[in-house]
């Protein structure tokens, strides 16, 4: 744990007890601050009073002797509207930070000069963070990943002399994070999400470039306009950063050409490493996500050979593109972490045919519209929960689909009709382009059924060689 002792003395609210605002408490009563904690929800006031944790109604509490609101990350700050904590504070005119605000004056106060990447863009991160992480450790370096991925930043280890800080970071966690100020920056692409927490895609790409802006270099994918431009307004203040890109070319950066990883100076392009074969690592999203650790490895002094061995040990993510088994010739991918539909864009670009998707949830605004272009790759689709109806009427006359409802009779039909399939290699892929919550409470339990399911079907080889980075 990273106490944090720069509120020493101090009197904080704290709003949100999940795994972050617990890890936040014990943090900030471990450097002495006295902390009042409060939940809207009872079950996770009922988890806190387990852990010995006293709590303090907000709504109701002397704000005249508090000097900051930690608040959760998932809680609203400005869209849809304030939640009422917040207003509180602002009457009050107290200021909100969240976790990674703390991290980040602890470690100006007390861990310089500990190193900290942080990684941010609305799809890849998540493998990006976790990848770094293993290239790191395979080059033998102490690291620490967190934040918005597996551990809460102030659940993480204490500094020491050499550690390194690999964090993914929302737009939620910037936005709660003004000094955050990564040694490197990574920025992988923007595309909209989220936009009911954030008012507007604009405000969304500003709090993106917010990490970029103060971060001391930059890794800047140079695939979509929005970061396009975020690169131009870094180049133009002359501030240290490095391109990359899965689809383009460069002049000075890495790139993906076809599997290959290159960089580029100049006139010279040197080959770094090749992905061809990883199936962790498959697909032209998985590129970038590449393109981007290479470069953060690189600049902390890791060699080519080191970066190969490290990709072709990369066990991926659970729920991302996670190969499952297979079932005779069928290959079942776990993808349940795509729950918009860029990122199960990348899933279906990743397969030339044969793919019985199973589609569906608690759709995000567009649908799957933007995924007409890769239908022909899909033999048939199973439609499930709340979106079912609505993504018919996408599918109608363009290919054959199911109504399945549930994940369980999705599975099951997708698995007997993949076998009938004149495909090389029939693929059985869960990319439901949805949110969870309309049958699942997240993404992990949907994946993790979809991941039973398969395992209980007779003949099934389930690929247990998988380990943890």
């Amino acid at each position: 744990m990273i106490a944090v002792h720069t509120f020493k003395d101090k009197h904080v609210a704290l709003f949100g007890l999940g795994a972050s605002g617990l890890a936040t408490y014990q943090a900030l009563i471990a450097g002495g601050a006295t902390v009042y904690a409060w939940d809207d929800n009872e079950h996770s006031r009922a988890k806190a009073l387990e852990q010995g944790i006293a709590l303090t109604d907000l709504d109701k509490a002397d704000w005249n002797d508090i000097s900051s609101l930690l608040l959760a990350p998932g809680v609203p700050l400005t869209h849809p509207e304030p939640h009422w904590v917040v207003k509180k504070a602002q009457k009050a005119k107290v200021e909100i930070i969240g976790d990674m605000e703390l991290f980040a004056r602890e470690r100006a106060s007390s861990m310089s000069p500990a190193p900290c990447i942080a990684i941010t863009g609305t799809n890849g991160k998540s493998t990006t963070t976790a990848l770094i992480a293993h290239l790191l450790k395979t080059a033998g370096r102490d690291v620490q990943m967190g934040g918005n991925i597996g551990v809460p930043v102030l659940q993480l280890e204490p500094y020491i002399e050499g550690r390194i800080y690999v964090l993914e970071v929302s737009t939620f966690q910037i936005d709660l994070a003004p000094s955050l100020n990564p040694s490197i920056g990574v920025l992988l692409n923007i595309t909209p999400d989220h936009i009911d927490r954030h008012g507007n895609f604009k405000n969304y790409a500003l709090i993106k470039e917010n990490l970029i802006l103060h971060s001391d270099t930059a890794i800047i994918s140079n695939d979509d306009e929005n970061c396009r431009m975020i690169a131009l307004r870094r180049q133009e203040k002359n501030l240290s950063m490095v391109s990359i890109s899965a689809s383009n070319r460069l002049e000075h950066g890495i790139f993906a050409g076809g599997t290959a990883l290159m960089l580029a100076r100049g006139d010279r392009t040197l080959k770094i490493a090749d992905i061809e074969g990883v199936g962790s690592l498959r697909g032209r999203h998985n590129a970038q996500n590449v393109a981007a650790a290479i470069a953060v490895v690189s600049l902390q002094g890791v060699d080519a050979a080191t970066i190969q061995s490290g990709l072709d040990s990369f066990p991926g993510l659970e729920h991302r593109m996670e190969e499952i088994g297979h079932l005779g010739r069928t290959l079942f991918i776990n993808d349940s972490k795509a729950t918009n539909a860029d990122s199960a864009d990348k899933a279906l670009s990743s397969f030339d045919k044969g793919i019985f998707w199973i589609v569906g949830g608690k759709a995000k605004e567009g649908g799957i519209e933007s995924l007409t272009q890769h239908f022909s790759r899909v033999e048939k689709a199973y439609l499930i929960g709340d979106a079912m109806t609505e993504f018919a009427f996408v599918l109608e006359g363009k290919i054959p689909f199911e109504l399945s409802s549930t994940l369980d009779m999705a599975l099951e039909h997708a698995a007997i009709d993949a076998v009938g399939s004149k495909a090389e290699q029939p693929v059985v892929l869960l990319s439901p382009a949805c949110a969870s919550y309309d049958q699942f409470a997240n993404f992990e339990i949907r994946g993790k059924r979809f991941r039973d399911l398969s395992f209980a079907l007779p003949g099934f080889e389930p690929l247990l060689l998988r380990t943890k980075s």
